[in-house]
């Protein structure tokens, strides 16, 4: 592939790291080499902007917003307070004009104007979640892990971790969010990340506690069962402790063929190939990751690699991936950083 690259890495900041870690990112051998790092008090989700300009961050105060400079340097632009507690998790809609913000220690969902000129406008709406789960330690209320907008714009997708639930809003004319459908998985199952096939018509939705991965299928045209599931799929050996496993992130390779998915505790990467006329996945390897809590998982541009954010441990590794022998193999020394969270790709001009 032709073009430089960067990476964004957001850390938390009670230790040695100070915010947004900047890497510049060589596609062809895999690697990352750190340039700068802009503060931001504990980072735990980044978001590109719909026309790749800007970058969203969570921050203790709300939500930052950064302009994106030809070789990649930040500039801050502003930042919000939120009605609630911190946010967890970033995504935008088809348009560009909302921010989606989960609250996982809340439990509710944020919609947030953003201006044209970058800037972060005023919450338009906020909705708090209700309900149990199961009487465990850990979901036992609302936490809201995810917030993904569907492909084709019409609804987004809200993710409790806490209830075992995905709560399916419409957004009005008015910048409201309005509940359309709810998804209701498994008890216990925790559901943690959605993410949408490339053409939109499958949703894959990993259940933390259960360790899984649901396939559905998109019913746009409904006015209730939205979502089909049509496949379940474990994402951890069967031999694994599936009680110390957490499924924890997943993303799609760039031309969809492909499905990679983390799960803590074993600490592995597992990936999935995808039938695109089905939607549904067939496992091709679950191999480790070199690395402790790989929070976040994703390729490099162009496919070839696949970087591990691995919290606990406070490393990126990363690996190349041979897609015909079905497995990844490690690629150079960790890259040390204190506690990252997640990390996002991005092309610049150089």
């Amino acid at each position: 592939m032709a073009g430089k690259y960067v990476a964004y890495a957001g850390t938390y900041t009670l230790g040695s790291s100070v915010g947004i870690h900047l890497y510049d990112v060589d596609i062809n051998e895999g690697t990352l080499t750190e340039r700068k790092v802009f503060p931001v008090n504990n980072s735990s989700h980044l978001c590109l902007s719909k026309n790749g300009k800007y970058l969203y961050s969570i921050a203790d105060e709300g939500v930052a917003v950064f302009a994106i400079q030809p070789d990649g340097d930040l500039i801050k632009i502003n930042q919000i307070e939120l009605t609630g507690m911190r946010g967890c998790h970033l995504s935008v809609d088809k348009t560009g004009k909302y921010l989606f913000v989960a609250g996982y220690h809340d439990g509710k969902v944020t919609l947030i104007h953003t201006h044209h000129d970058g800037r972060l406008g005023s919450e338009w709406d906020g909705v708090f979640h209700r309900g149990l789960g199961t009487v465990t330690e850990r979901n036992f209320r609302p936490h809201v892990s995810c917030v993904m907008p569907t492909r084709d714009g019409k609804y987004a997708c809200a993710v409790d971790n806490g209830i075992d639930q995905v709560k399916i809003y419409r957004v009005t004319e008015k910048g409201k969010l309005e509940l359309a459908d709810i998804l209701r998985c498994q008890l216990g199952s925790a559901p943690r990340i959605m993410r949408f096939s490339p053409d939109g018509r499958f949703a894959y939705l990993i259940c933390e506690l259960q360790n899984v991965v649901q396939v559905l299928a998109y019913h746009p045209e409904r006015t209730d069962d939205i979502f089909e599931e049509i496949q379940t799929i474990s994402t951890v050996k069967k031999t694994n402790d599936r009680e110390h496993d957490a499924t924890s992130a997943l993303c799609f390779a760039k031309d969809g063929r492909y499905l990679f998915v983390s799960v803590a505790g074993d600490n592995v990467a597992t990936m999935f190939k995808v039938d695109p006329e089905t939607g549904l996945l067939t496992r091709e390897f679950t191999l480790p990751i070199s690395g402790n809590y790989p929070k976040d998982i994703r390729p490099f541009p162009g496919g070839e690699f696949l970087a591990s954010v691995n919290h606990e441990s406070g490393s990126i590794t990363t690996f190349r991936i041979d897609y015909e022998k079905k497995l990844i193999v490690m690629k150079g020394k960790p890259v040390r950083l204190d506690t990252p969270n997640c990390i996002v790709f991005t092309e610049v001009e150089g």
